[in-house]
């Protein structure tokens, strides 16, 4: 295990005054202030201050398309992506395309079969819907890079729209319209938005284009706000950055949550989940409700999640929700074995860790090789691909990477300098997938490991965490944690963590694996836990940890969770 550094994220005062003097608590100006935040106007979080649809490339042409197909009677065919971004973009599309009246089903690809995205293997499959062959085909949270794809739709006598986010490569498809703020030229400020955020944003243009049209009244049409919680959900779940822009709409999906207005699958997932959604928080969009919908992708089929989005039936929803959360609990125990099985092989130097770690098991299940490989990043905080064996004899990968490397440009490079070793690639920074041909493994590892190197210029790496500081011994209480934990903090815009001394008072270990701290500083006690550590701290130590909020016995006192500590540096 890597041993972290902490830092201490700098403050912006100026930036902290300015939104303080707007009326912002003192705390929440100093730590919005550091994460980029300088004016006010950042932090209105009503829907008035949504960037308008309107500055979205291509929106209005997609609407008017839509609006024209719908008023013809026209088949729509969704065709998702098989993680919760592209669930709950689906969800979205599903419901407000039907809501104004279009004829509208989804296809969703299976992951093992047909692979990501609008292949032409998917529009064989939509040809062959079983409502029939669709009139169009919209795709939400892929298509960017589906030039074959829409050649094979058009071929087959399919009109296509994409709604997409990700970057595209050097040829857009050939598509009556593209809406995606990373595309060339489009000027849409905000270029974080998810998937689902896409989708959404169409939906806006489309209810704007009806009502421009007569069919609504001038402010009438379907509630699409009320599609909030399931933009939230998408958004937290696939750790784009929290934007101001995202901030909103996150902020705006968990006012519903907690008000109890959600769709009935999403308070089906906080029933399993053991969630409470009255407080609901970015933590359980991310870590609870997610990960349960990505379960149906990951060992069966997406159509599950996608249903389950969808009904208005609460008994269904919740049946749907449980059949989600048994195969979330097999994805677990699959992937602790796989986990071990990867450790077990690093440690016998099958293979050595390098600048980077490669894995590669043919019994492993290729849908949750991303999970081992998220795990085994963190453990050994290197960029970590993780591969399993395809039915077709070709390897299946996925990886994640730190801050420190960008994976997909890493990838790049390796299939520029080595053709034909990597058969297809996609992905982001910190996360990609890719295929290869088995007998090419070998050799991929080293020019992986050596596009490391030299794109990073870095032989290892250290994990760094980064602090906000001492936290004022006036806000260390539960009123202030309580604050904290309503606001949005995600990717991109990560929640506080504190730094300081304190003088450890006692400390015993819970269940033989969690350390049980009573921490002092000044003349304040606290009561501390630090999950998964067994080793006891000094008298005195540097603590970096999280201000949260501890309910026993009906009452509420704030509790530290601890993320790292170690002996005071002199």
């Amino acid at each position: 295990m890597v041993t972290p550094k902490l830092s201490t994220r700098p403050n912006n005062f100026e930036a902290s005054q300015v939104l303080q003097d707007a009326g912002i608590h003192p705390l929440l100006s100093r730590l919005w202030a550091a994460r980029g935040v300088s004016d006010p106007n950042e932090t209105r979080l009503a829907w008035g201050a949504l960037i308008p649809p309107g500055q979205l490339t291509h929106v209005q042409h997609a609407a008017q398309v839509l609006a024209d197909a719908i008023q013809a009677r026209k088949k729509l065919l969704i065709v998702a992506d098989y993680d919760c971004d592209g669930a709950t973009a689906c969800a979205v599309g599903l419901r407000a395309l039907r809501s104004m009246g279009a004829i509208v089903d989804f296809l969703v690809p299976n992951r093992f079969e047909t692979g990501y995205g609008l292949s032409p293997a998917v529009v064989e499959l939509a040809v062959q819907h079983t409502t029939g062959k669709p009139d169009m085909l919209i795709t939400v949270d892929n298509g960017i890079a589906s030039v074959d794809g829409v050649e094979a739709a058009l071929q087959a006598g399919m009109d296509v729209v994409i709604t997409d986010h990700h970057l595209p490569g050097d040829t857009l498809p050939r598509a009556l319209a593209i809406v995606n703020p990373n595309q060339p030229g489009c000027g849409f400020p905000s270029k974080n938005l998810a998937g689902v955020g896409v989708i959404f944003y169409l939906m806006l243009a489309l209810r704007a284009e009806l009502r421009q049209r007569g069919v609504y009244a001038a402010d009438g049409g379907p509630r699409l706000d009320n599609l909030a919680d399931l933009v939230a959900l998408g958004t937290v779940a696939d750790v784009v950055k929290l934007d101001a822009n995202n901030r909103l709409l996150v902020t705006q999906g968990l006012q519903k949550m907690r008000t109890g207005r959600m769709q009935a699958g999403v308070r089906a997932l906080f029933a399993v989940a053991g969630r409470e959604p009255r407080q609901a928080s970015c933590f359980d969009l991310g870590f609870a409700l997610g990960p349960r919908i990505n379960a149906a992708g990951r060992l069966a089929d997406m159509s599950l999640g996608i249903n389950c989005l969808t009904t208005d039936d609460e008994g269904i929803a919740l049946d749907l929700a449980r059949q989600l959360e048994t195969m979330n609990q097999e994805r677990r125990g699959i992937e602790a074995t796989m986990r071990e099985e990867a450790l077990a092989a690093i440690q016998t130097s099958q293979p050595s860790i390098a600048a980077s770690v490669c894995v590669y098991h043919p019994e492993w299940h290729q849908g949750v090789v991303g999970l081992v490989a998220s795990r085994l990043k963190e453990t050994y905080w290197r960029p970590t691909l993780a591969f399993a064996r395809s039915d077709d004899g070709e390897l299946r990968g996925s990886g994640r990477s730190i801050p420190d490397v960008h994976l997909r440009d890493v990838l790049d490079l390796v299939s520029k300098r080595h053709p034909g070793v990597i058969l297809k690639f996609g992905g982001h920074a910190m996360a990609a997938g890719l295929t290869l041909r088995e007998d090419a493994y070998e050799m991929f590892i080293k020019a992986f490991d050596d596009a490391v190197r030299e794109m990073s210029g870095k032989a290892s790496f250290d994990p760094v965490i980064e602090t906000d500081g001492s936290l004022e011994t006036g806000y260390a209480n539960a009123e202030v944690a309580s604050l904290l934990q309503q606001q949005v903090w995600g990717a991109g815009f990560p929640a506080p963590i504190f730094r300081d001394i304190f003088h450890v008072r006692q400390q015993r270990l819970l269940k033989e694996k969690h350390l049980k701290l009573s921490l002092e500083r000044g003349h304040q006690r606290f009561d501390a836990i630090w999950f998964n550590h067994a080793d006891m701290l000094p008298e005195h130590a540097d603590i970096a940890y999280r201000l949260d909020l501890n309910v026993w016995n009906g009452i509420t006192s704030a509790q530290l969770i601890v993320e790292y500590a170690c002996a005071p540096q002199d």
